[in-house]
């Protein structure tokens, strides 16, 4: 059910989606989700932004990027610094804009885990959103790190059976053998095709996914890889924000709290559950 501006929208009433937006637009339809927006504009932007997560996926797959644990990450020096967890934190005399885009223009130079990859996935999609000015007014002192995220990129994770393109779901290996411990799982994005892109793995099916991780349990191992329910998605308030903000000149100040973990391949529900279990 989608509904615009306190009335039920149907896809009849407009003939200006394109292809993929309209598959986007009948699977929101035919869900037993909600969603709720204050304008056209507003499921406009969503849309576009679900659509810029996917093209960010495809391009990621095809920047020769590598995946790699945290003790052995690596970026360019000339944007980015690496920390000691294996963090990228943005140079102060560069432009965020810049850092994110240079992860794909040179990536022979960068090495991170699926994680990490998913978070640059959304910054570069909302970057190709809103436009370099808006975004690196929006987004200082960018850190890279596993799930963790800005101020100003909320998101919304939750349980459910049925996702659309532009979500990230997660394939959970949970008798991983504790040689590989980062084939734990892996973050991927849902593409409009039915395939998912997950950092290390590339474009696949679910069975191949599923097939990949599986060949990583160990001996003996009776549970194999599954598809969780589990939906991680740029959250309704920060996709308002973010459409609001573009002619908008207020910024984010605060900071939000890092977990460094140093376990790749984590789910986001995990991640929360860890900044949850620091905070009491």
């Amino acid at each position: 059910m989608i509904q615009v501006a306190g009335r039920p929208f149907s896809l009849e009433s407009t003939t200006d989606f394109g292809r993929v937006e309209r598959a986007i637009l009948q699977q929101m339809l035919d869900s037993s989700e909600w969603f709720s927006y204050s304008s056209m504009n507003e499921l406009r932007f969503e849309l576009n932004v679900r659509i810029n997560i996917m093209e960010s996926a495809k391009e990621m797959n095809a920047s020769q990027v590598t995946f790699t644990i945290f003790e052995h990450a690596s970026c360019n020096p000339e944007y980015w610094t690496l920390t000691s967890t294996g963090g990228f934190l943005v140079r102060s005399d560069v432009r965020p804009s810049d850092a994110i885009l240079d992860i794909y223009r040179n990536g022979t130079l960068y090495g991170f885990e699926c994680a990490t990859a998913i978070i640059i996935i959304y910054y570069q999609a909302i970057l190709k959103s809103i436009g370099q000015l808006r975004f690196d007014s929006i987004f200082q002192h960018l850190y890279l790190y596993s799930w963790h995220t800005h101020p100003g990129l909320e998101l919304h994770t939750f349980h459910a059976d049925r996702f659309l393109p532009g979500d990230v779901v997660y394939f959970n290996n949970p008798d991983f053998h504790p040689d590989t411990p980062w084939f734990r799982g892996e973050n991927a994005v849902v593409l409009s095709d039915g395939t998912f892109f997950g950092h290390g793995f590339g474009i696949m099916t679910a069975e191949q996914m599923i097939q990949s991780l599986n060949s990583y349990r160990f001996p003996g191992s009776m549970q194999p890889a599954y598809l969780a329910n589990l939906i991680t998605r740029i959250s309704p308030l920060t996709i308002r924000n973010l459409l609001t903000l573009q002619s908008d000149r207020t910024t984010y100040h605060y900071s939000k709290a890092v977990i460094h973990h140093n376990l790749c391949s984590i789910s986001s529900m995990d991640y929360q559950y860890y900044l949850l279990s620091l905070n009491g």
